[in-house]
């Protein structure tokens, strides 16, 4: 490439480090690289995103591809501990709860640059009289996953930065499953607000796939790390060498590139750092959905 992007420098520094990286001692080459993502989508949305970034990743790395769909984040974390995956598309919690599941052996490789600056959006029906977090009292609301960063936790977190308690302060809580599930029930009037990952809304609003005369954007978070690539601990180095080239040589001048980039909401990718975590991990603990 003939510039280095935003993020470029400590990925020029990591990879140095990771092309004299030898395999571990036991460390495992598989023969199927088994990879899987947390449903926070349609299944079938998440399979769409991933076909071609995973022909690209074959091609790069000489090992078929396969995807794995998990049921929920639970069983992601616990199919990575276990071995029977060997990369997982994560956000930021996710990724937290992985690293703690596996004693600290599982790692992110890489992230996109939107993931160093990421957002939550809050809606509301239109007809709702809510304008602000506060007028959220006595509402019914609806976050994503219990186990998503962008559709709970960080939600979650900055409701308590503005002292409210969702079981306390709203007249009923639930949980969607998915960000695009959260919006079709506020816009069906099945809740009356909630709140989603900013990738997703505005892809289902570029998409036309929500009525905007219906659901509307109250207020979005600060911003803070979100999703990445992690890797189970005893992967074959050399491997992850690959995968992670292969992530921050995808370049959008290379139109085969730009179509994968685009289906993953990526301008390009850069390297993840353990460290960059550590304010999602801190509010997890904020908000009482981790213990020390």
């Amino acid at each position: 490439m003939s510039r280095i992007s935003p993020g470029g420098l400590r990925a020029v520094v990591v990879l140095l480090a990771l092309g004299c990286l030898v395999p571990m001692v036991g460390a495992d080459m598989p023969q199927v690289l088994r990879v899987s993502a947390i449903p926070d989508e349609a299944p079938t949305e998440l399979l769409r995103k991933f076909e071609p970034l995973g022909a690209y990743l074959q091609r790069e790395i000489g090992v078929p591809v396969q995807f794995v769909p998990v049921t929920d984040y639970a069983a992601s974390v616990e199919a990575l501990a276990a071995g029977k995956l060997d990369l997982v598309w994560y956000g930021g919690f996710t990724h937290v709860q992985a690293r703690k599941r596996t004693k600290g052996t599982a790692y992110a490789i890489v992230m996109r640059d939107v993931d160093l600056q990421f957002r939550s959006k809050f809606i509301a029906r239109a007809d709702s009289g809510i304008q602000r977090l506060q007028d959220l009292k006595g509402k019914t609301f609806a976050f994503g996953s219990v186990g998503s960063t962008s559709g709970h936790l960080m939600p979650r977190y900055f409701l308590k930065q503005d002292s409210l308690v969702p079981e306390q302060d709203f007249s009923k809580v639930s949980f969607s499953g998915a960000h695009d599930a959260t919006v079709k029930w506020v816009e069906a009037g099945k809740v009356d607000a909630g709140a989603l990952n900013e990738s997703v809304w505005d892809k289902l609003v570029e998409a036309g796939k929500v009525d905007t005369t219906k659901v509307t954007v109250f207020w979005t978070t600060p911003p803070y790390v979100d999703y990445n690539w992690t890797v189970r601990g005893d992967l074959d180095r050399a491997l992850v060498s690959r995968l992670t080239r292969a992530f921050l040589n995808l370049d959008a001048k290379n139109p085969e590139h730009k179509a994968v980039l685009e289906l993953q909401r990526a301008a390009y990718y850069v390297l993840a750092r353990e460290d960059d975590f550590l304010g999602i991990e801190e509010a997890a603990k904020a908000a009482d959905l981790m213990k020390d």
